[in-house]
This record gives structure tokens, C-alpha cells and sequence, in this order.
């Protein structure tokens, strides 16, 4: 009865090592020709969030704050559509970092969402310029969150090339 006892306690210390191994977390990064101060509003507001990000978006900028959008140019902000993230934290003009509150209806992936969060970092490189990385954390290897965060690998390039034409001209 001993040795099943190790063996069980050997097999759930396998399995929970297996499951606890950090992913590591998406990181994309780019210059976007624009003050830090343009950029950061970009983030921020209402009005600096829709001149790039989506047609229909808006702020709650603080801590617990709201951050909607939705992508469709014929949804409403509050529609079945709309994604809302809450704010978790900010350090003015250098980081914010965002939670999914509320993803959209038939999102994909509806239970990894909401172990995911996103932190954005900005770097003022000269007066024209500033540095913006973005960081996608909480992932594990659960085929849902793998499967989820191949989809922000591509939709967070995509997010960071959309903010560098929009707010400034793209620099390499």
C-alpha cells in the first residue's frame, strides 16, 4: 500500500510540475514616430483610443476603469461585440496594464480570456519618438490557451503596426 501511495504522490508531483511550468508570455515591440505624450493619449482617451484602435471605443482611465471597443464599423459600444477590459494598474506616461472583463459573444477561446492580462510599457527614445511594448501574460499549455495565444501573437502585431501607421509613421 506504501508504494502506491509514492507512486500516486510521484505522478501528482509529475502532473502539477507539467501543468505549473511557466509560459512564457507574447512580447512584441516597435517604435511609433510620435511624442510620448501622443502616444500615451493614444492609450488613455476615448478620442485617442478610436483614432486608431477601433470605431466605437472609450476610457474609464483609472484604476478599475472600463477600457470598450468594438471592432465591427456597424456595431454600438455595449453590443453583443464589445470587448471590455478592466484597468489593473498604470504608472503614468510608462505603463498600463489591462485585464478582459467581458469578451465579445462567441469569442473563441472563453474560458483562457480571462486568465489572461496584457501590460503595455512606453519609452520616450527622443522627443518624436517613443518605444512601445506590449506584453501579453497568463497563458498555460492547456490547448485552449495555446490556441489562444497564437491568436494574440498575431492580432497584437498586428494591434502594435495599426498604433505605428495611425499615430505615427512606422520606424524600424
Amino acid at each position: 500500500m506504501r508504494i502506491w501511495r509514492l507512486l500516486a504522490f510521484s505522478l501528482a508531483l509529475a502532473y502539477s510540475a507539467i501543468w505549473a511550468q511557466p509560459i512564457a508570455p507574447l512580447v512584441h515591440e516597435g517604435i511609433v514616430d510620435a511624442p510620448l505624450e501622443k502616444v500615451w493619449d493614444s492609450w488613455t482617451t476615448s478620442e485617442g483610443l478610436r483614432s486608431w484602435l477601433a470605431p466605437h471605443a472609450d476610457i474609464d482611465f483609472r484604476i478599475a476603469g472600463t477600457m470598450r471597443a468594438n471592432y465591427s464599423p456597424d456595431g454600438d459600444l455595449g453590443d453583443a461585440q464589445t470587448i471590455e477590459n478592466m484597468i489593473l494598474s498604470f504608472d503614468p506616461h510608462e505603463m498600463i496594464s489591462i485585464q478582459v472583463s467581458k469578451a465579445p459573444v462567441d469569442f473563441p477561446f472563453p474560458n483562457a480570456i480571462f486568465e489572461m492580462w496584457t501590460v503595455i510599457y512606453f519609452q520616450s527614445i527622443d522627443p518624436a519618438r517613443t518605444s512601445v511594448r506590449i506584453v501579453a501574460n497568463g497563458f498555460s499549455v492547456d490547448e485552449e490557451s495555446q490556441a489562444m495565444r497564437a491568436f494574440f501573437d498575431q492580432g497584437n502585431a498586428i494591434t502594435l503596426q495599426q498604433m505605428q501607421e495611425r499615430i505615427g509613421v512606422v520606424a524600424q
